[in-house]
């Protein structure tokens, strides 16, 4: 498994959470690599990473200069080396080690399989009202213009099959926020099996998501994925 961070100006976080995904990793019974992509940080996130490096091999860094999250996260797909390829946000909004769900023997069958916050047996924490309200308007705007049938396409906690990741992100487009819907649009375009898995999610402080200009921002970007996909872009 390849577990891939995306990650821009976290070094007050990374120094919390990166080493509880240090020791899940080195717990398995399994190979683990751990992924950083720092993506365009101006402050010490890559410093932290590699003082980290000197201690964990199983820990790399990559540069995406590009700044935006699809850009980050498409880098570490590509170049990660998994048979399972995770999304983890660097805010482990997720408890690590959850992860277990989204892989053999818990589960199987999968191309893609995401987290969602509002399936049964899901259980969401300390959100503010408002951004919950948020997220369902824009999962009702998602699921009817893109994404028919899935309730939640934006938890940062996806897991990808490596023949589905490298398929699906080597014509993916969208560096900002929404290429989660992005994805999840050409997956299913191409038959993939997609499962939603129910998690603990718990929320943070200090989240970078803005939320008017960025959900603004996201509508508009949902609007061109579909655009884009009756023009053909995401033909093979």
């Amino acid at each position: 498994m390849s577990i891939i961070i995306p990650a821009y100006n976290e070094a007050q976080r990374l120094p919390i959470t990166l080493p509880r995904v240090l020791a899940f990793a080195e717990a398995q019974d399994y190979p683990i690599e751990v992924v950083v992509v720092d993506n365009a940080s101006t402050d010490r996130t890559s410093e932290i990473v590699e003082e980290a490096k000197a201690h964990h091999s199983m820990l790399s860094l990559l540069h995406q200069p590009i700044q935006g999250k699809g850009a980050a996260v498409r880098k570490g797909m590509l170049e990660a080396r998994g048979e399972y390829l995770f999304i983890c946000d660097a805010d482990l909004a997720m408890p690590i080690e959850q992860v277990v769900r989204f892989v053999p023997p818990q589960l199987s069958g999968f191309d893609i399989a995401i987290a969602s916050r509002e399936i049964a047996g899901a259980r969401r924490y300390n959100e503010p009202w408002y951004r919950h309200l948020m997220g369902r308007v824009f999962n009702l705007i998602v699921r009817v213009t893109a994404v028919p049938g899935i309730q939640d396409t934006q938890c940062g906690f996806k897991c990808l099959a490596r023949h589905a990741a490298h398929d699906i992100f080597s014509c993916q487009r969208i560096d900002g926020w929404a290429f989660d819907v992005e994805i999840l649009y050409i997956a299913l375009r191409r038959q993939y099996r997609v499962v939603e898995v129910p998690i603990d999610w718990y929320y943070g402080a200090g989240s970078r998501v803005s939320p008017m200009r960025d959900s603004y921002n996201m509508v508009r970007e949902v609007f061109r994925i579909r655009r884009m996909g009756r023009s053909g872009v995401y033909d093979r």
